[in-house]
């Protein structure tokens, strides 16, 4: 062979290498993630299942693979994978959610319930824990919900759906407060979804309940915080005795916050209410109350609204995509949750 073959053959192999290169060093976890995203369980199994042969221990590569046979409705191949990693110590929130799924498809509701139930004991500052054993307990109309989305706040202020839950609880109860309260609560910490625009048509029926019940009056045997929400709000009614309408709540909820802070400058630091101050503030608290009410009572209305005031609208929404809604612990006053 002469000299001139050689490298040919050479350059030839080196670039066969270098072209195969990619394909030996990608990662198997995001080429499953890959064919997840478009749909092709099947190619992610296949992939998984090879990865897990040469690393058997790694308990991201088994999580993805038994979702995925809960993505392709193999719910009883998923459970083979998962049950034995809830004994791992590496086990983590996601591993119990994963599980839930794959119960959920077999319809073994009583054994998903004593997994969440463990997965809180494990994990007890998990808001997302909290928050599905009470789907659980409230598909079977078990009230005991409302105190593990009480507690999924409480232990983790930040976590969106336990607020979400909870404020639809209180809506179709007896406490009109807190359904106001978390419904707004989660609005913000979760501010564009389906959910929300649900949650901001609730909101409006809730001011509206809260006034036409006379709930606003009813302040025995609430929490301190309770209380003294009512106590401002029923000062107040006198700005909505022509109906309850986006317009009038930006009157009402801006004397509130108001009159909460000379009232009760101290006794009951609030992430929300400090937010809506600093709205109030800095003089966007009208567009924020548009925002809530405003495509809620009347699209359309909103809508001339926004463009009548479309500077004032975007400084807001501006705002708002650029923080982060968090709320600190030890913010908690819910203390008169009922049997």
């Amino acid at each position: 062979m002469n000299r001139i073959t050689l490298l040919s053959l050479g350059f030839t192999l080196t670039c066969l290498s270098a072209m195969a290169q990619p394909a030996e060093t990608k990662n198997p976890q995001e080429t499953a993630k890959s064919y997840t995203r478009e749909g092709d369980y099947t190619n992610a199994i296949v992939v998984l299942n090879a990865a897990l042969q040469k690393d058997p221990q790694n308990i991201e590569l088994s999580k993805d693979l038994a979702f995925n046979y809960y993505l392709e409705r193999e719910y009883s191949k998923g459970l083979n994978v998962v049950r034995p990693l809830l004994d791992r110590s590496d086990a983590d929130v996601q591993t119990y959610q994963i599980m839930a799924m794959l119960l959920k498809g077999i319809d073994d509701m009583k054994e998903c319930e004593k997994l969440y139930k463990a997965g809180v004991k494990r994990f007890p500052k998990s808001g997302v824990m909290y928050s599905e054993l009470g789907e659980v307990l409230w598909a079977r109309q078990d009230y005991a919900a409302i105190k593990m989305w009480e507690k999924g706040i409480e232990v983790d202020p930040s976590y969106s759906s336990n607020y979400y839950h909870a404020s639809q609880y209180y809506f179709f109860t007896y406490d009109k407060v807190w359904s106001l309260v978390y419904g707004e609560m989660f609005i913000n910490l979760e501010s564009y979804t389906a959910r929300t625009a649900e949650m901001k048509q609730m909101l409006l029926e809730g001011y509206k309940k809260l006034f036409t019940d006379n709930d606003v009056t009813k302040n025995q045997n609430k929490s301190p915080f309770a209380a003294a929400f009512l106590n401002v709000m029923s000062k107040l009614a006198f700005t909505v005795r022509d109906g309850v309408t986006a317009e009038s709540l930006t009157v009402l909820r801006t004397k509130f916050i108001i009159n909460w802070f000379n009232t009760y400058p101290t006794n009951f630091p609030f992430r929300l209410f400090d937010y809506e101050h600093q709205l109030l503030k800095e003089g966007m608290y009208d567009a924020y109350n548009q925002w809530i009410f405003g495509a809620a009572q009347n699209l359309s209305t909103f809508q001339t609204w926004s463009n009548t005031h479309a500077d004032e609208y975007a400084r807001f929404t501006n705002f708002q995509h650029g923080r982060v809604f968090k709320v600190p612990e030890g913010q908690y006053y819910q203390t008169d949750i009922r049997d």
